[in-house]
């Protein structure tokens, strides 16, 4: 940039926040303003961090959703709520989502979920399940496949239960 003392600031700034994690242009902007940064320094930056390929909305949707489908392993509701607070627009935010269940997808990670729960807690118990769904559909999946799934898996309960 160029001799400015404040643009360079700025500019280490954005960096700084870069550093930690990929940001959208939204939170970048955000943090930015937070740091004291007047609109005219924060669009030169944010123009300077586009033209070198520092923000990208769209990679930074999908390493996003991957992210949040994969490690953390929420439904597509909570990850489009998600990168719609970052700022993404609706068109990535699909493309995002539709990359990440390429990896897994909801069933396969609702079950990862009920395989971990089933570690420390009976999941046969009525209560139990109906606490389990409710998490469940909390944590972004459709209701109507977290109960196909629960009540597959209770069904199997029932009749390992039985055989016993």
């Amino acid at each position: 940039m160029e001799d400015d003392p404040l643009l360079e600031r700025a500019r280490e700034s954005a960096f700084r926040f870069l550093s930690i994690r990929a940001r959208s242009r939204k939170e970048l902007r955000a943090r930015l303003k937070e740091k004291g940064f007047d609109n005219h320094v924060v669009n030169r930056v944010m123009d300077y961090l586009l033209e070198r390929g520092y923000l990208d909305d769209a990679s930074f949707a999908r390493q996003w959703a991957r992210n949040l489908a994969v490690n953390r392993l929420l439904g597509n509701r909570r990850i489009e709520m998600s990168l719609r607070e970052k700022g993404i627009p609706a068109e990535l935010i699909g493309e995002a989502i539709a990359g990440a269940r390429e990896e897994i997808s909801e069933r396969e990670a609702i079950g990862r979920l009920i395989a971990r729960r089933e570690k420390s807690r009976k999941v046969t118990d009525p209560k139990e399940l109906r606490r389990l769904g409710r998490n469940l559909v909390g944590r972004g999946f459709p209701p109507g496949l977290v109960f196909e799934i629960l009540e597959t898996a209770g069904e199997e309960s029932l009749c390992n239960d039985e055989s016993e």
